[in-house]
């Protein structure tokens, strides 16, 4: 059964809410707010798929609402609609240069309410699987180098808000080169493959990202993730991956394919670039590799250190040996 949509209502007025809710409800899951503060918490914590917006709202009125949704990395592709008495057209303009994909008018007509949000729900449905083509690697499922960085800013930007911890995996197969030239590059390919379900079975959390980084090398993303946590994942992915018995001929570690991985936890602060996470967990990736491959090597980092991540991954570069 296919997972009912989600539509946020936003209305300081509760008869309006419940007229609307009305409407929707046999067909969508409802949530609603009834301030502009209130909206944005519960957009967080929902995740709704659409929001029906009241522009006249005591306090932080409907333009406001959707300026701070649109400036949110998490909330900036929610479709909003805004509700309104108003007639004005200057009005319209406003709430649609603010990023609003449509206007309904009070009051509201019931097909004309359903009509608009099933058409806009169903736009939003196509944009988000053309998305979804597009941040996908096509060889392993994973999700590709486009869609780490996308949901690392947007995860770093979550976590920020109640400074939780954030834990990232950077690992790759070791002397693949010499791998690809053993068995060939379809054999390669398989290999690729392989390791990447590996990788998917073992990072399951609904908010967790396993991705392809790019040639033989691979990433996740493990939000709200301790680093002890972290490293038993890593440790995870490590054992599985040798369990596959993939033989390799060109492994000084083995002879089979093994992989290396480097674990970095941090705090979430306002202000830090994510991609010190990257850099932190690859600086972490080259000692493990200097210590011999086939190894998990991760630590934890504060502010100021996850700042100073390119120093130690240049130092970290000097040790890398092979690939």
């Amino acid at each position: 059964m296919n997972q009912r949509s989600v539509v946020l209502i936003v209305d300081d007025e509760v008869s309006n809410i419940e007229i609307l809710s009305a409407i929707l409800e046999d067909d969508y899951e409802i949530c609603f707010a009834t301030s502009g503060e209130e909206a944005l918490a519960v957009a967080r914590s929902a995740s709704p798929d659409l929001v029906l917006l009241d522009v006249l709202m005591p306090g932080m009125d409907g333009y406001e609402v959707c300026s701070r949704l649109k400036a949110d990395p998490v909330l900036a592709d929610l479709p909003v609609i805004f509700t309104t008495a108003l007639g004005e057209q200057a009005a319209e303009l406003r709430g649609l240069e603010l990023g609003a994909i449509d206007y309904l008018h009070k009051p509201v007509s019931p097909v004309i309410v359903q009509a608009r949000v099933r058409n806009h729900l169903e736009m939003k449905r196509m944009r988000d699987e053309l998305a979804q083509l597009a941040v996908t690697d096509a060889l392993t499922g994973l999700g590709n180098r486009r869609r780490l960085e996308t949901t690392l800013v947007r995860e770093a930007a979550r976590l920020a808000l109640d400074a939780a911890e954030l834990s990232v995996i950077i690992l790759d197969i070791d002397f693949f080169k010499r791998f690809n030239d053993s068995y060939g590059h379809s054999a390669g390919d398989r290999c690729i493959a392989m390791v990447a379900a590996t990788l998917n079975r073992a990072v399951h959390r609904a908010s967790d990202l396993a991705a392809r980084f790019g040639g033989e090398e691979f990433a996740c993303i493990l939000p709200g993730t301790s680093h002890h946590e972290a490293m038993e994942v890593a440790r995870t992915i490590r054992d599985r991956v040798r369990g596959l018995g993939i033989p390799h001929s060109g492994s000084e570690t083995a002879p089979f394919v093994t992989v290396s991985l480097g674990v970095a936890t941090a705090t979430c602060f306002p202000g830090l670039d994510p991609a010190n996470w990257i850099k932190a967990a690859d600086a972490q990736l080259y000692l493990a590799k200097a210590a011999g491959r086939n190894a998990v090597f991760g630590r934890v980092f504060d502010e100021r250190s996850l700042r100073s991540a390119d120093g130690m991954l240049d130092a970290a570069d000097a040790l890398r040996v092979g690939d």
